[in-house]
């Protein structure tokens, strides 16, 4: 992996899950969303938010949620074909309505089908299945990143990887690509004491929907070919499978480990193991 990374010329990183630790942050914004919905569903909501984590629960990171079967999806990441389907209780989806609903290559768009890349959606999924408002997981949302930079908050850094960051910026070019809007990109930065290092910024980059493109731009924008980037983040929807299909090599932050060989592929606990 060392020797990938070396031979790159152009890095791409994530933000959440990828230059900073932790879960806690995710936790908060579950409780944010339990407590607007209705309290005679309250524990059940948070509960079933905690089976979710403990991989008890049909929805799981690494899945897709399908909003109007309210059931939880296994999607090959590679060719985007539904391979299962689960329902919220868990009972197995029957044939025939996943023919009729999902015969082609699967599209994530925010609004049915909803890519589980990582511990922010559970928290998300949880509340649309409960009926909350997408303005209640937009408020929710926004007010858990003020939590996350307010001294009530401490983000879990990844030793030294300000200096291991430097180091390769003085041989590389080394982007950041985030679903995190600009503002909220900058205080997070400056609290990692990582403002300074990056190229440049892609906020707002609606990963999955869009990855492709903006990966195409990043490479076209820097002048190099898809072998000599790496695309490196926590979300195997949103960074990995589609760099992957775009020729560019990946690393994969993932602690608990993932079933999946690929010769572009290097998956690691934290992205400290990478360098």
């Amino acid at each position: 992996m060392r020797e990938m990374i070396e031979k790159s010329k152009l890095l791409i990183f994530d933000l959440d899950g990828t230059l900073y630790e932790g879960t806690d942050h995710f936790d908060y914004y579950c409780r944010l969303l339990q407590h607007r919905a209705d309290k005679s569903i309250q524990e059940e909501f948070y509960n079933a938010y905690e089976e979710m984590k403990q991989g008890k629960h049909p929805v799981a990171i690494g899945k897709v949620y399908d909003l109007k079967e309210n059931a939880s999806l296994t999607v090959d990441p590679l060719t985007l074909q539904v391979t299962a389907a689960h329902l919220w209780d868990g009972t197995q989806m029957n044939e025939e309505t996943m023919k009729r609903e999902y015969s082609g290559e699967l599209t994530y768009d925010f609004e049915r089908f909803i890519a589980i890349g990582d511990g922010w959606w559970l928290p998300y999924v949880t509340a649309m299945h409960y009926g909350l408002s997408q303005q209640d997981t937009w408020d929710c949302y926004n007010a858990t990143k003020v939590y996350m930079v307010s001294d009530e908050f401490s983000l879990t850094k990844t030793p030294l990887l300000k200096e291991s960051l430097e180091k390769l910026k003085k041989k590389k070019h080394l982007v950041l690509m985030t679903n995190s809007d600009k503002e909220d990109v900058l205080r997070l930065l400056l609290e990692l004491e990582l403002q300074d290092v990056f190229d440049e910024i892609f906020p707002s980059s609606q990963k999955p929907v869009k990855t492709k493109e903006i990966l195409m731009a990043i490479t076209s924008k820097y002048k190099v070919k898809p072998d000599e980037a790496v695309s490196i983040g926590d979300n195997f929807i949103n960074e990995i499978a589609p760099a992957l299909l775009m020729g560019l090599n990946a690393v994969y932050i993932q602690p608990n480990g993932y079933d999946l060989q690929h010769d572009n592929l290097y998956i690691v606990p934290t992205l400290g193991h990478a360098f």
